[in-house]
C-alpha cells in the first residue's frame, strides 16, 4: 500500500498563500458565466435569424405544411392529372349514370385557356368589381345572379346599377365568358371520361379578387379548408381559372389540396385551369394573400339538371 502524504498546513486567512489562491477561484466562477453569456448571444442571434427567415418566407407566401408543388408557376403544363379514391360524399346525393363521379382526382392544364384570353376575361372582372368591392380582402362578382361585393354586403348589380351596366360590359364580354366556360367544361369531361352534355353549370360560379386587406366579415375569410360537395351540395366537379400570376402579381394565395403529411399545391398562372372532383377526396384551401391582387374564376358543374343554371346574357 502506497504511503499517504500529509496535507499541507492550512495557511492563515489573509496571508499570501490564500491571496494566491483567490485569483484562480475567481476565474473558476467567471468562466461559466462567460460561457453562458456567449451561448446567450448565440441563442439570441439564432432566434433573430429564424424570425427574419420566417418573415421572409411568409412574405413569399410560404407555408411549412406544403410538401409538394403539383404545378409550378414557371411550368407550362399541357396537362397533369392525379387520380385519387372517391369519398363517400356522393352516396348521400342522387347519382346520375355516366356523370356522377366514379373516377375521382385533380388536374391542372395550361393548354385550355390562352394567356391572352385570361387577360381579356380579367378585364371583365376588373370592370365589374370597379363598381364595388368588399371592405375586406375578398370581393366577388357573379355574372349569373348579379351578386357583387359592396362594402360589407352584396348587391344585385343588374338591379342596383340598372342601365349603367350597358356602359360597363359588352356582348363580347359575355360571349367570351361563355366560350371559356365551354372550353373548361369539355376539358373536365375528357379528363373524367364523361359526356360534356351531361354536365350542367351550377351556382355559385363567380369571379374573385383577393388582396391582403384584413377580413371584415365571414365572407372575407376565404382561407379555411373546406369540401365543395359538403359546402354547396350541387357541386360534382369544380374548376378554377386563374387570371393573374403567383409572385408576379401577388404573394401567398396558392391553392392547396390538403393531405396528411403530403399536401399538394397549385401555383396560379394566368390562363391555368385547375379542376377536381368536389368531394372530400379533394379537401382544399387557399393560402392568405400577403401582397398584390389575385384574380380567378370559380366554375362549378353538377350532374343534376335540377341544379343547373343558364349562362349569363347581356340584356
Amino acid at each position: 500500500m502506497a504511503p499517504q502524504r500529509r496535507g499541507a498546513p492550512k495557511a492563515p486567512e489573509g496571508n499570501r498563500a490564500a491571496d494566491r489562491r483567490r485569483p484562480s477561484s475567481t476565474k473558476s466562477v467567471r468562466a461559466p458565466r462567460d460561457v453562458w453569456k456567449k451561448w446567450l448571444r448565440v441563442a439570441v442571434l439564432g432566434a433573430c435569424t429564424t424570425f427574419v427567415a420566417l418573415l421572409l418566407w411568409g412574405s413569399l407566401g410560404g407555408d411549412d405544411s406544403i410538401t409538394e408543388v403539383l404545378a409550378h408557376r414557371s411550368e407550362v403544363l399541357p396537362g397533369r392529372f392525379i387520380e385519387v379514391p372517391c369519398s363517400e360524399d356522393y352516396d348521400s346525393h342522387r347519382r346520375f349514370e355516366g356523370c356522377s363521379p366514379r373516377k375521382c382526382g385533380r388536374g391542372v392544364s395550361d393548354a385550355i385557356i390562352t394567356r391572352d384570353e385570361a387577360r381579356r376575361i380579367r378585364s371583365i372582372a376588373e370592370k365589374g368589381l370597379s363598381l364595388g368591392g368588399s371592405d375586406g380582402g375578398a370581393s366577388i362578382l357573379d355574372l349569373h345572379s348579379g351578386a357583387l361585393s359592396v362594402g360589407k354586403h352584396f348587391v344585385n348589380l343588374y338591379r342596383y346599377f340598372g342601365d349603367k351596366i350597358q356602359t360597363i360590359f359588352s356582348e363580347e364580354d359575355f360571349q367570351l365568358y361563355r366560350d371559356l366556360r365551354q372550353k373548361v367544361q369539355l376539358a373536365i369531361a375528357q379528363a373524367f371520361g364523361i359526356s360534356a352534355s351531361l354536365l350542367h353549370l351550377t351556382k355559385p360560379t363567380f369571379f374573385s379578387r383577393i388582396n391582403s386587406t384584413a377580413a371584415r366579415t365571414a365572407h372575407d375569410e376565404y382561407w379555411h379548408a373546406h369540401v365543395d360537395k359538403v359546402t354547396y351540395g350541387s357541386f360534382d366537379y369544380t374548376s378554377l381559372l386563374y387570371l393573374s400570376d403567383y409572385l408576379d402579381d401577388f404573394g401567398g394565395g396558392r391553392f392547396v389540396f390538403m393531405e396528411e403529411g403530403a399536401n399538394k399545391t397549385v401555383e396560379p398562372r394566368a390562363g391555368r385551369v385547375s379542376f377536381f372532383t368536389s368531394g372530400s377526396e379533394n379537401l382544399h384551401r387557399v393560402e392568405k394573400v400577403h401582397w398584390g391582387t389575385r384574380y380567378a374564376i370559380t366554375i362549378a358543374f353538377t350532374c343534376d339538371p335540377d341544379h343547373g343554371i343558364a349562362d349569363p346574357t347581356f340584356t
